[in-house]
């Protein structure tokens, strides 16, 4: 009988003990899985979302969430800007593009963004059905959008007014689907495009939002611009001149998403450590558990050394204990970790997170070589022990 089914005999011999110990690693190894996963995705998901923005001018206000609201579209506006911005920007030189966003309403909790087809044009995206807005009152549907609200080409739909749904409708000015996105994989599936004049026409025709006396002609803002440098001096000098302007303000989305993740980062190395923490117990708990079967089983082992059993074969059947007991718990702590990774995306579907639970993070394939380190050193004591039994004095104590 190889050591391999001794060892497994021998698990079985103390279910409770074992499981327990199979649950320790397995838990370890599931938050790792957990947090490397959610980790690596989130920072993917960022830096798909902002590549090739290099600069958003928005209102003053907190830099940060200019760029949650402007870029990630997972946070409200710092306010609004006058759209003569958006030629002053053009008009510098070292702008290479400026793309123009105007928020304020939703269709069922997604935004409808008022921008150019230079945002379908800056994220890639095709059209999987119909044609780009040209006209106001025209929207392009983010796949996911489509998807959630069942819209269909030629379908008319009135936005609500704010970025969460249950605002009120906007029935006076309905919006008519002329397209609807391929999936892009950005930010871009969750969101309804439509021209800037359309968000200003819902707004300024809005029985509503109409002053008692008329006004001249009302002053029209914007959300923010995204903005792509035409030279890397550009970085030097135009955040300066955005922040000198009294109403705009500058925030890069590398310098703001790096500090974010350095924020999130605490909490992650606080998980990192709590794993390392669990893994540490049950590499204590299958160290107990093993030299406290050796104990109580020298006389076995002893038995075993006289019908032949090298004390190598005694060295391979405890380490075998511990490998099978810590590779069995990382395969379960895999399964686990990435069934959770599911969960959590399922649970945060309308935040577009995309979290894909089967998905091989970088460093994921150190989990294994870990498991079986947590086993050999649990192992390893018990295991010279057993190699070291002194048969004839087993014997006379039995």
């Amino acid at each position: 009988m190889n050591a391999a089914t001794l060892a497994w005999r021998a698990l079985r011999h103390k279910p409770l003990a074992s499981s327990l110990n199979l649950l320790l690693v397995a838990i370890g190894i599931a938050m790792m899985t957990f947090i490397l996963g959610v980790s690596n995705q989130l920072e993917e998901h960022a830096e798909r979302d902002a590549q090739g923005i290099d600069l958003v001018v928005g209102a003053k206000g907190s830099p940060l969430q200019l760029i949650l609201s402007s870029v990630y579209h997972a946070d409200i506006p710092t306010g609004n800007i006058p759209d003569t911005a958006l030629a002053a920007l053009a008009a510098q030189p070292l702008v290479k593009a400026a793309i123009p966003l105007a928020l304020g309403d939703n269709f069922h909790g997604f935004r409808i963004v008022g921008s150019t087809t230079a945002l379908l044009d800056h994220y890639g995206a095709r059209l999987a059905q119909g044609t780009p807005f040209a006209q106001p009152m025209q929207a392009v549907f983010g796949a996911r959008a489509a998807r959630e609200t069942g819209a269909i080409l030629g379908a008319r739909f009135a936005g609500s007014h704010g970025l969460a749904a249950g605002g009120e409708l906007h029935e006076h000015a309905p919006y008519t689907v002329t397209g609807i996105l391929a999936p892009t994989g950005t930010v871009l599936d969750r969101l309804i495009l439509t021209p800037v004049a359309s968000v200003w026409q819902v707004h300024e025709t809005d029985p509503d939002e109409q002053p008692a006396v008329p006004a001249a002609a009302p002053e029209r803002e914007l959300t923010a611009v995204l903005v792509q440098y035409a030279s890397p001096l550009a970085a030097i000098s135009l955040p300066r001149w955005v922040n000198g302007q009294p109403r705009l303000q500058a925030a890069q989305p590398a310098f703001e998403a790096a500090r974010l993740f350095n924020l999130l980062g605490v909490g992650i190395a606080v998980l990192r450590a709590i794993a390392a923490g669990v893994l540490l117990v049950a590499a204590l708990s299958l160290f107990v558990a093993l030299y406290g079967a050796l104990e109580e089983r020298k006389t076995d082992l002893a038995i075993l050394r006289t019908l032949g059993a090298s004390p190598a074969k005694l060295l391979r059947l405890l380490l075998a204990q511990g490998l099978l007991l810590s590779l069995t718990g990382a395969a379960l702590g895999w399964l686990l970790g990435h069934a959770a990774l599911g969960l959590l995306g399922w649970l945060a579907s309308m935040q577009e997170l995309n979290l894909q639970a089967w998905r091989i993070a970088p460093g994921e394939a150190w989990l294994p070589v870990i498991a079986v380190a947590v086993g050999l050193l649990a192992a390893a004591l018990p295991a010279a022990r057993a190699y070291r039994t002194d048969i004839a004095a087993t014997l006379a104590r039995s």
